[in-house]
């Protein structure tokens, strides 16, 4: 096996995290990137395993110092970035990555990584979005609103992926990202 990166990316509520986890589960010998974010943790997410939660001072050190492979404003003010330093070393040691980031992270990981591999995931239909985020509850209906703006937006640049995935059932949505990035079931 050679080191690799697949960025997966898609609108809000489409189910990535979902998906990766799931992937990651089959999958031990991935690595999957764990993101920065300026955000506050939602209930029962765990710094360094969800995400790395850091003010927004840290992430403009981080920015500052090219400690970031990509980063973004996401959603208006909260910013999203991975970190640089895992993912190098991770490939260099022969690993597949996996990148779980938004349209404007995978379009900076492909300027800086032009053999990236791209998955754009895919939601049944919009209405399926709405309903995810309305069920997560952890949105406000303003926060819904803007969430599915951006979505709407995202959804127009699903050509500038490799590889679509369609999340409508889990278990062929997951077997496919394993064929596509070339691991064995």
């Amino acid at each position: 096996m050679t080191g690799d990166v697949t960025v997966i990316s898609g609108p809000t509520a489409v189910g990535k995290g979902t998906l990766v986890a799931a992937l990651a589960s089959a999958h031990p010998e991935v690595l999957v990137s764990v993101s920065a974010t300026t955000r506050p943790p939602r209930p029962g997410e765990v710094d360094g395993t969800h995400y790395h939660f850091v003010s927004d001072a840290a992430f403009d050190e981080l920015i500052a110092c090219d400690g970031l492979l990509e980063w973004a404003s996401v959603h208006g003010d909260t910013r999203y970035g991975t970190p640089r330093a895992p993912v190098e070393s991770a490939v260099a040691a022969g690993r597949r990555v996996i990148l779980e980031i938004d349209l404007q992270g995978a379009r900076q990981v492909k300027q800086r990584l032009p053999g990236v591999r791209t998955i754009f995931i895919l939601p049944p239909d919009r209405q399926a979005l709405e309903d995810r985020l309305r069920t997560r509850g952890t949105e406000s209906d303003a926060e819904i609103v803007r969430r599915l703006q951006t979505a709407d937006y995202e959804l127009t640049c699903v050509d500038e992926f490799d590889h679509v995935v369609v999340n409508d059932d889990l278990g062929e949505a997951v077997a496919e990202l394993v064929r596509l990035i070339g691991l064995s079931d």
